[in-house]
C-alpha cells in the first residue's frame, strides 16, 4: 500500500509543481501578471486553477494520513500566488515524506469514512486508495494541466509525467 501511494502521490506533486511553475515564467515571458492564471476555467459552472490545486494536495495529503490511520492536517485554502501554492506542495510533501511504509502497509483492510455534502462514504483502504484517491488527485492535476495549456502555456506530456525515475 505504501509503494503504491507514496511514490504516486509524491510525483503527481512534483510534476504538478512543474507546471504551475512553466504556467507563471509564460506569464512572465508573455508580461501579464503570473496570478491571473490561477483564477483560469475552462468553462463558467468549473473551479479554477487555484482550486484544482488546492484540492490535489487535500487529496495526495489526506489519502496519506488517512491510509496511515491518522487524522490529516488541514490546510486553510486562502491561496491567491503561485508562491503560495508552491508552499502548499511543499508542505504537503514535506508532511506526506514524514509518514513511514510500516505505517500504511497493511491499510488495504482498514475502515475509512468520509464526511461529504451528500452524505457518508465508507471505504476499505484498498478501495479508498485505488477507486477515489488515486483517480481524483489524477483528475485534478490534470484539470490544472489543461486549464495552462489552454491559456496558451507551452507544456506537453512528458511534463506532465515527469521523467522517468
Amino acid at each position: 500500500m505504501h509503494q503504491a501511494s507514496i511514490p504516486v502521490f509524491l510525483r503527481a506533486l512534483d510534476n504538478l509543481r512543474h507546471v504551475l511553475q512553466k504556467g507563471e515564467a509564460f506569464a512572465v515571458e508573455k508580461s501579464f501578471e503570473p496570478d491571473l492564471l490561477l483564477q483560469q476555467r475552462l468553462i463558467v459552472d468549473m473551479l479554477p486553477l487555484v482550486r484544482q490545486v488546492q484540492i490535489a494536495t487535500d487529496m495526495a495529503k489526506n489519502g496519506s494520513f488517512r491510509l496511515a490511520g491518522i487524522d490529516p492536517p488541514k490546510f486553510e485554502d486562502d491561496e491567491t500566488t503561485f508562491a503560495q501554492l508552491y508552499a502548499r506542495i511543499d508542505r504537503a510533501v514535506a508532511l506526506i515524506r514524514e509518514l513511514k511504509p510500516g505505517q500504511i502497509d497493511g491499510s488495504e483492510t482498514r475502515a475509512i469514512t468520509l464526511q461529504m455534502r451528500t452524505g457518508e462514504m465508507h471505504f476499505d483502504g484498498q478501495t479508498y486508495l485505488l477507486d477515489f484517491v488515486i483517480p481524483n488527485l489524477f483528475f485534478h492535476c490534470t484539470t490544472a494541466y489543461a486549464l495552462l495549456r489552454e491559456a496558451g502555456v507551452p507544456i506537453g506530456k512528458m511534463d506532465f509525467m515527469g521523467a522517468p525515475r
